[in-house]
């Protein structure tokens, strides 16, 4: 296989692509329509042809590439099907693994950061999303946010994949690349050793963090596969720069 992880500085976000070496397909999961030009340029480096984009949850930080990477290069669209986007081309479902080529992810619904996050579980390693951060987890306070529901998702789905299982998240601000399941089942602050529901709990409604300064642009754009909208202000026009040229902002 082979395996990319990608980062792009304004929204903090990893992307991941995933390529089987015997068919040239390839998967990207959370692409950043920031970074476009950057992942277009990546496949067609390793001779790749993008099969799918696969997206963990509708983002609230930054708008995704699905929509521009299949105009690009006419690639499928696959994202959780409780969110009923009419956009998509693939809707994910617990037990119905999106497969390209050898690389069969197989998803796993862990609800909490949005009540329709997934995560993708392929061979020795978990693409986590915002359910779980190294040394830490998604918001609760906004899209239908749920600590208690994380905090399930977290314990009793998450951590009990093997100690081993590689954690590739969705975000990390401290220039961190990957973590181990075993690694936060014993030293996540928020989730690992003892933790109990009730002092997770409190942990995320304590967190008092400001608003997300693009959620009002990025969630309806996200909700339509990756469409920024026009009214854009000027100091988040960076987070489309790649969209500039287009009729959509």
């Amino acid at each position: 296989m082979i395996f990319r992880q990608l980062f792009e500085p304004l929204s903090c976000t990893y992307t991941y692509l995933l390529g089987d070496e015997a068919t040239g397909q390839a998967v990207l999961i959370d692409p950043v329509v920031a970074t476009l030009e950057r992942d277009l340029t990546e496949l067609r480096n390793l001779g790749l042809t993008l099969a799918y984009t696969l997206e963990t949850h509708v983002h609230a930080d930054h708008i995704t590439a699905a929509l521009e990477m299949k105009r690009a290069v006419g690639s499928k669209i696959a994202a959780p099907a409780l969110d009923r986007l009419p956009c998509i081309d693939f809707g994910v479902e617990e037990g119905k693994p999106l497969k390209v080529g050898s690389i069969h992810l197989h998803a796993l619904h862990t609800p909490g950061h949005t009540d329709s996050h997934f995560a993708y579980f392929f061979y020795d390693r978990v693409f986590t999303g915002d359910a779980l951060l190294i040394g830490g987890c998604g918001r609760t306070d906004f899209q239908s946010g749920d600590a208690d529901a994380l905090y399930c998702s977290v314990r009793e789905k998450l951590f009990t994949l093997p100690n081993e299982t590689l954690v590739y998240p969705a975000h990390d601000y401290n220039e961190r690349f990957v973590s181990s399941i075993a690694h936060e089942k014993e030293h996540n602050p928020r989730l690992g050793g003892d933790r109990t529901v009730d002092e997770f709990r409190q942990i995320m409604n304590n967190l008092n963090l400001p608003y997300p300064k693009f959620i009002d642009y990025a969630v309806p754009g996200n909700l339509k596969c990756g469409v920024c909208p026009p009214d854009l202000p000027e100091n988040l026009e960076r987070y489309c720069h790649q969209m500039t040229e287009s009729p959509q902002g």
